[in-house]
């Protein structure tokens, strides 16, 4: 008799133990997947040999823990030749680093001016390949070479963007002196 009371007891308990229970919201328990840490004003150089070979800046940093950066407020990225001259400026309006492949991407209004050979692009994205020193994109893009613009969808270049091929090219311009042809 001691053993069905004691069952009864022990079950009932179980019962008002789990029914008092409150429901747990199941977005609370989600992983947390933003940004782990912040820097403000980062200025990162890379050089070899003493020599600089690219500098990137951006007004704020945002570091996440899968290794991946964002830069929400823009970013700056210069390429420098061999003698350390400023060959190659790149900036985009919004940027990531994605770190698992190495890959830099800008978003919104991304410029790219040659500062040596007088070259400019306009796009809406670009990524940068640093290891396989490139720049590319398959979005449309704008290239002014001197007095000559052209418009395609795709694009791809070395990094300094002192050569490149223009994909799906779709019409050029040629600036005319003011005399005519």
């Amino acid at each position: 008799m001691n053993k069905i009371i004691l069952s009864l007891v022990i079950g009932c308990i179980a019962i008002l133990a789990s029914s008092c229970r409150e429901d747990v919201d199941a977005s609370a328990m989600e992983a947390y997947e933003g940004p782990i840490n912040m820097a403000v004003n980062i200025h990162l150089i890379r050089s070899d040999s003493a020599i600089v070979r690219s500098e990137i800046k951006a007004p704020k940093q945002l570091d996440f823990a899968n290794g991946n950066q964002e830069f929400p407020e823009g970013i700056e990225i210069k390429i420098f030749e061999t003698d350390g001259q400023l060959s190659t400026t790149m900036r985009a309006d919004r940027g990531y680093l994605l770190k698992e492949e190495n890959i830099f991407k800008g978003e919104g209004n991304v410029q790219v001016h040659n500062v040596i050979k007088d070259q400019k692009l306009q796009s809406e994205e670009l990524f940068w390949e640093p290891n396989k020193k490139k720049i590319y994109t398959e979005k449309f893009v704008r290239v002014q070479n001197g007095g000559t613009f052209s418009y395609g969808s795709g694009f791809e270049a070395d990094e300094t963007f002192s050569s490149y091929s223009l994909k799906n090219p779709r019409d050029g311009q040629i600036e005319l002196s003011g005399d005519g042809i």
